[in-house]
Order: C-alpha cells, then structure tokens, then sequence
C-alpha cells in the first residue's frame, strides 16, 4: 500500500517522487515505469474516434481505453487501479490538472507528516477538521448525494445515506460543521487536489521549476515562410539552466532561437542545446515517391536526426555536408504510434488560403497542432491529391495496433493525418542541393 503526503494546490509522493500538479504527462509516466514494482496496474484513458488500442512497449500494465470524441474534448487520465488514484492531465497541454484519489481504502495518506487515512485512522469528518483545520461550510449535492468539504486547492467529499434528508444538507442550511448533522463514521469518499479555490474552474498551472530538470522546453515553435514554402523554425524557449538540481536562485529563463534549412549542426546545438539523442537513418522507405529513386547514389554514410523530446522536434542533417535539410513537428496525440516519445510541439504555420481579388487583405490561415485536417483542406488554394498511407511497425514483432496515418504534401510541407482527422506530424523539408544532391524524397 502506497504511503503519500497531501500537499494542497501541489502534489501528492513520498520523499522518492511526487505527482505535482502542473508536471507534463511524459513526467508521471515516467515516475510510473521507475516505480513499476510496487505500481502495479496503470490505465490511460484518452478521447479518440478510432477503435479500443493497446500501445505496445511499456514496462507496466496499461490499457487504453477511448470514447467517440476529439482528443481535445476530454482529459488524458492515469488511473492507478491497484491504488485508487488517477491524474487528470488537460488535454491541450498535457500537464496535470487535478490528483483525484477514489478510492481511500487502498492508500495512506498523511498531512504535514501526520495520518488522517490509513486502515487504522479512517478518513471522517471529524477527522478531516482535526488535520486540515477550519473551512468554509460545505455544500451538499442532492443529485450525488455528496456532501462537499472545500479548502483552497482541496476538496473532500462525503458519501451519505439515502436514508437522511437532504434539506439538512441544503447550501442554506449550512452554518459550520456542527450544524450539519452529518452522521458519526461518514468517511471520505473521494479527494481531489487541484489550483485555486474552485474544483470546477481549475485549469492546469505552469509547468513547476522543479520538472525542468535543466531541459529546455518549447512554449511555442513559428514556422518561418517565404513565397515558396518554410524556411526554418523560430523557437519561443524556456528553461532554468543546466544540471536537473533545482537551487534557491533557480529562476525561469525564456529566450528565442532561430533554425533555419542549412543551418550546420554545429549552429543547432549552439541554438537548442546538444539533443536528447542522435539518431543515424538505416533506410528511406518514402524514397520510391521521389522523382529518380533509380537514379540515387548510395552513401556511405547515413543521414542522421537530432532528437529533441521535450521540444517536440526532430532535425534530420545531411551525412556529407552536416547541414539542415528537415524538420518533423510532432503533436503527441493519444493514439498514435509514436505517442508519450515527445512532448507536444505547439507550432503555428501561415499558409495563403483560396481568395479572388477583393480578398488580398485577409490573413493567412494559421495551422496549429489542434487544427484538423478537414478544415485546412477547405483554404488549400487548390485540389489535394490522393494520401501516400504510412504504416509504422515494432521492429519486434511487425505491429502496429494504432492502425495506418495518411501524408497529404504542399508547399513543401507533409502532413500526416490520424483516422480522426487531427494532425499527428508535420514534416518541413529543402528543396535545395545540399552535398552535391537534390532532395525531393521528402
């Protein structure tokens, strides 16, 4: 049984790890697959509009379920079923919004170092107002037959039996604790941390300094465009310096970076810092789609990827000359097959949509990374022709449980697209010679 210290509009650990609200998704998985031998049963549930899937590969049991409903429309949730806990994490930007505990009798729970629930201490009323001290008068739903004990960032609700009656319980009745004449024994039934004074209008709050971890994040990527297609990325930053200790002065740095196509890899990493990983390509399975895949020299050497995780992006470098030649956004849907490797890329790309001559004013239309395929379809200025289908398999055992992603290219951009019409990928590539060889196997 898990043993956990509350910390109100914080987190809920222990002195080895804590679930801190705010902390990206990939961070509490992560703290999952460390902790697999005594976190035994994990479930993701996420919205999808795509069939019931199982990501394959995770160190923990895990199911993921799904509702037929956008991605965006509901919150990625962890439940840990052995421990009656899940984490509600929103679903635009992937930081945990509330710690809900469902099930008490399968924790420990302590306050300031001291019990108020394990199998001895059981979670009462009275036992809640000896720990937590004075609070607002509660609030009873009749429809749940829940009475609700508000503090800031804190919130308790009791389970009554349907055989008392609910004006007692009515808001206006609700003068103090000792006018409420709830019974003796009436436990906690479920607990919720969360930021702010309401339950209902929380939102997820800024990443903590302490998850930084002396990584850099992306609060926003730019694509940079001229008449023919992208040109680089403009990155909006943020970190709290190197080294994953977090000191007294440690405050939060953001800074702009700019990666343009040719840019050498000496240059990147003076920009984004060395990458998580470097990753050297062994095939090019999209090289059939090109003009003269026949006509293609073999290299000696291989193209390879700058990997960075928490930015959401890939940069793919050319083996002879080290300079810039792709970049891959990626949006981090559930899913997908690539699904928790990256962080999601917030990126915003202008394109020129369809207009005659009384519409030269207008903006160009703005792709995000929550923009769906059909309505960047509708401004293309012209007809988009028929998908190159993308499977990705393990490598284990040739599956892929997500099911096939579509490519849709324009203006030297490639697009990949779930069954459910969001955006899974964005891949920006150069047209230009670099190392002596035309590149059109985007």
């Amino acid at each position: 049984m898990l043993e956990l210290e509350v910390v109100p509009e914080r987190s809920v650990g222990n002195e080895r790890w804590e679930f801190t609200l705010g902390m990206p998704f990939a961070q509490a998985v992560a703290i999952l697959q460390k902790q697999c031998h005594l976190i035994k049963n994990v479930q993701v549930w996420y919205s999808d509009q795509t069939s019931t899937s199982c990501r394959p590969g995770v160190p923990f049991t895990a199911e993921f379920r799904n509702a037929q409903v956008s991605p965006v429309s509901s919150d990625l949730v962890l439940t840990l079923t052995q421990d009656g806990i899940k984490l509600l994490f929103d679903p635009y930007s992937q930081r945990l919004k509330i710690i809900e505990v469902y099930n008490l009798s399968k924790v420990k729970l302590k306050y300031c170092g001291v019990h108020f629930n394990s199998p001895t201490i059981p979670p009462t009323i009275e036992q809640i107002d000896q720990s937590f001290g004075a609070t607002h008068p509660g609030v009873y739903n009749s429809a749940e037959q829940l009475f609700h004990l508000n503090f800031r960032g804190l919130s308790f609700s009791f389970q009554l039996d349907t055989g008392y009656e609910a004006p007692k319980f009515a808001p206006h009745y609700a003068h103090g604790l000792a006018s409420l004449q709830i019974p003796n024994g009436a436990t906690v039934e479920k607990m919720y941390i969360y930021t702010g004074n309401s339950l209902q209008d929380t939102r997820a709050p800024l990443m903590p300094l302490s998850c930084f971890g002396g990584n850099v994040y992306a609060e926003s990527v730019d694509v940079l465009r001229d008449s023919s297609g992208p040109t680089g990325l403009r990155f909006k930053l943020q970190t709290t310096g190197c080294g994953p200790v977090m000191r007294a002065e440690t405050k939060l740095q953001a800074f702009d970076r700019c990666v343009r196509f040719g840019d050498h890899c000496q240059e990147v990493s003076s920009a984004l810092g060395c990458p998580h990983k470097v990753f050297y390509k062994s095939e090019d399975k999209m090289k059939i789609h090109s003009a003269s895949p026949h006509k293609q020299v073999p290299s000696k050497c291989n193209d390879y990827f700058y990997n960075y995780f928490t930015l959401g992006v890939d940069i793919l470098f050319d083996a002879a000359s080290h300079q810039v030649k792709k970049f891959v956004l990626h949006t981090n849907y559930p899913g997908h097959y690539n699904f928790n490797i990256y962080h999601r890329c917030d990126f915003r790309i202008p394109i020129s949509s369809r207009f005659d001559s009384s519409d030269l004013q207008k903006e160009p239309f703005v792709i995000t990374a929550y923009t769906k395929w059909d309505s960047v379809q509708e401004v293309l200025p012209h007809p988009m022709e028929h998908p190159v289908v993308l499977n990705r398999s393990s490598s284990a055992n040739n599956t892929n449980p997500f099911g096939s992603t579509f490519c849709y290219g324009f203006q030297r951009m490639i697009f990949e697209v779930m069954a459910n019409g969001h955006i899974a990928s964005v891949t920006l590539y150069w047209p230009r010679a670099v190392g002596g060889v035309r590149h059109n196997d985007a």
